[in-house]
């Protein structure tokens, strides 16, 4: 999948806007955009659709004003709708949308930052040696054999 930049550049500005100051994170994941506000997803776009999080509470008044519910495969995601861009002719109604949204990210309390990940090869126990550091089977004329180092 991949995003209508125009309307990006539309949502971009609609963000900028909304969160002032404060400044949002613009992130680009599964083909689309992500803006974030406080560390929470505000609005996204995906082929040519408006990507909303409006919280469980918020989907069917979100409905009614003509949304419809967002969809990962067969998985209805959770308190997100899309808003089809032929939805918003002008910035007037791309405002309703993502400045409601970008307040919601605003009220809620920042994330706690995640721990650094580690390499899954330097995963190891108490006392192991690292996978690089082993010494390797080679072969030779009499068969295998480790090497010594």
């Amino acid at each position: 999948m991949t995003y209508d930049g125009d309307l990006a550049a539309r949502i971009r500005a609609a963000v900028d806007a909304a969160a002032g100051p404060d400044g949002y994170r613009e992130i680009a994941m599964f083909g689309g955009l992500c803006w974030t506000v406080n560390t929470h997803m505000a609005v996204g776009t995906g082929e040519r659709d408006l990507m909303v999080h409006v919280g469980t509470d918020g989907v069917e008044a979100a409905i009614a004003r003509g949304a419809r519910r967002a969809t990962m495969g067969e998985r209805t995601m959770g308190g997100v709708v899309l808003v089809a861009a032929a939805d918003l002719p002008d910035p007037g109604a791309l405002d309703a949308w993502v400045g409601p949204a970008v307040e919601r990210a605003r009220a809620r309390p920042p994330k706690a930052p995640k721990a650094p990940r580690t390499p899954r090869g330097w995963l190891l126990r108490a006392g192991s040696t690292p996978r690089a550091s082993r010494p390797r089977p080679r072969r030779t004329s009499a068969g295998w054999s480790r090497r010594r180092s």
